[in-house]
């Protein structure tokens, strides 16, 4: 039984746990920026990891990282609904939905089967995080003023790498010409890319409406890629007086309605 005393000590602790964890993730101290950055490098390595794991034979080692990562992504889960105030509200958050489906695939590997692609959504859980917020846009200037590139590139390699797990997990059992992960991103590319060389084609309805959808994503993708490219830096800070939200990286005044704009680090 718990007692009052034993309650009110505990207290003190879980408020001092969540005051450092709150330290770490938004303080701006030389400490809490070099934790951030040691997560941006580990969570880098581990979507590296991901997107080469269909390529990785399937051994021992292998898949004593995938708990190891699986321990790391829980308590950063963890410790991320402890940071804000009301804790309750964490768990329906949809970047929080993404970290629990790569943690499950990484648990339960047999249960999800050919499936484990959905691990790679990992980079647009960590891309879309506050811990990105606080250590890359804030911070880095160059980051910043190609943020909207990256972004496009991030979206484009992320769906390319997703399509591809879905044409393998959908095809290797009923078509010869998908026999492993790397035809099946052999041919997610020239679809994606609208070559068709036409070797490989998937079979069935279903395949012939993944092979359109494929392609429909994939120039939607490219052109937003080749949009970012061409139309110069741009930077996201909302106008205080119009909420315009993208404004040239220098801008010193909102191009809409001509406040004087104060761009963190920018200008």
């Amino acid at each position: 039984m718990v007692t009052p005393e034993i309650a009110s000590a505990a207290a003190p602790r879980r408020r001092s746990l969540r005051a450092l964890l709150r330290h770490l993730y938004l303080g701006d101290s030389a400490s809490a920026q070099r934790f951030r950055w040691l997560l941006v490098a580990l969570d880098v390595a581990i979507i590296a990891f991901f997107f080469a794991g269909p390529f990785l034979p399937e051994t021992a080692w292998v898949l004593a990282l995938d708990y190891a990562i699986a321990v790391f992504l829980v308590l950063d889960v963890l410790a991320r609904l402890t940071v804000p105030p009301r804790l309750k509200w964490g768990w329906f958050r949809p970047l929080v939905a993404i970290d629990l489906i790569v943690i499950a695939s990484l648990l339960f590997p047999g249960a999800f089967g050919n499936f484990g692609f959905l691990r790679v959504l990992r980079g647009v859980s960590f891309w879309h995080s506050p811990l990105v917020e606080n250590t890359l846009r804030r911070r880095v200037k160059w980051f910043a003023r190609h943020e909207q590139v990256i972004d496009a590139a991030v979206n484009l390699v992320t769906a390319l790498f997703l399509m591809t797990g879905l044409v393998y997990a959908t095809q290797v059992k009923i078509n010869p010409a998908v026999g492993n992960y790397l035809d099946a991103f052999y041919f997610t590319v020239t679809t994606i890319t609208t070559t068709g060389f036409g070797d490989i084609t998937l079979k069935g309805s279903w395949g012939r409406l993944l092979s359109i959808g494929i392609m429909l994503v994939g120039v939607t993708l490219f052109v937003r890629l080749g949009q970012a490219l061409f139309t110069g830096g741009k930077v996201k800070h909302r106008c205080p007086q119009c909420a315009l939200l993208d404004h040239d990286y220098d801008a010193v005044h909102c191009k809409a309605c001509g406040i004087v704009l104060d761009i963190p680090n920018h200008g």
